[in-house]
């Protein structure tokens, strides 16, 4: 049996993680194989790449290297990891995908959408989720979130609140474009009701 391809977006501080690592438990105990992973990262190639994109001291990057980067990591990360573990019946729960870069570099980076989706032919090879959830939240909410939990901050939390506008805006944007594949789901709720919200979309599909 196939597996389902499921990738998680949002803003930064949006609780993506937290509801993941939920929703992984409450599905390996009904007895699915599941596998949580993320982007950029996943793999060691692309963690390594990660650590470069994220370092907060790294910042004379520029923003058509980084896309480029989040790319290659990205086919690294299909590669080795996605593709193996949904050919044999997993449900992959991933955080970020090609998504976070279309609205991070394609719109806050000004890089255009479809730009962005070009550099990324290659990594994804056609390969698109069976189903993407997007935790909607304010995007000040979700820098308070970062703020009040202590979270260490990397490369783009300390972009400007210009910029996290810039991300939410354009996700909005990309959940306008793909309504067929994203659904949403309010983020700003309690960490049990945003898992409830994810576990009843990924039941749809299962």
């Amino acid at each position: 049996m196939k597996g389902k391809f499921i990738t998680l977006e949002g803003p930064e501080g949006s609780g993506k993680t937290t509801a993941c690592q939920n929703v992984a438990e409450i599905l390996k105990q009904q007895g699915y194989k599941v596998l949580m992973t993320r982007e950029p990262g996943g793999v060691d190639i692309a963690e390594q790449i990660r650590n470069i994109i994220l370092d907060k001291n790294n910042t004379k990057m520029d923003y058509k290297t980084e896309a480029l980067l989040y790319a290659a990591a990205r086919r690294q990360h299909l590669v080795e990891k996605v593709l193996p573990a949904l050919k044999d019946g997993y449900i992959v729960l991933c955080d970020r995908f090609v998504d976070s870069s279309l609205a991070y570099q394609g719109v806050a980076r000004n890089l255009g959408i479809d730009e962005v989706y070009q550099m990324n032919l290659f990594a994804i090879n056609d390969v698109m989720p069976d189903k993407t959830i997007f935790f909607d939240i304010n995007y000040l909410d979700g820098l308070k979130r970062i703020q009040d939990n202590q979270r260490e901050t990397n490369r783009l939390d300390l972009e400007s609140t210009q910029f996290h506008k810039q991300v939410y805006e354009g996700y909005l944007e990309i959940c306008d474009k793909y309504p067929d594949r994203i659904v949403k789901i309010d983020a700003s709720l309690s960490r049990n009701e945003v898992t409830h919200q994810l576990l009843e979309e990924i039941n749809k599909i299962l």
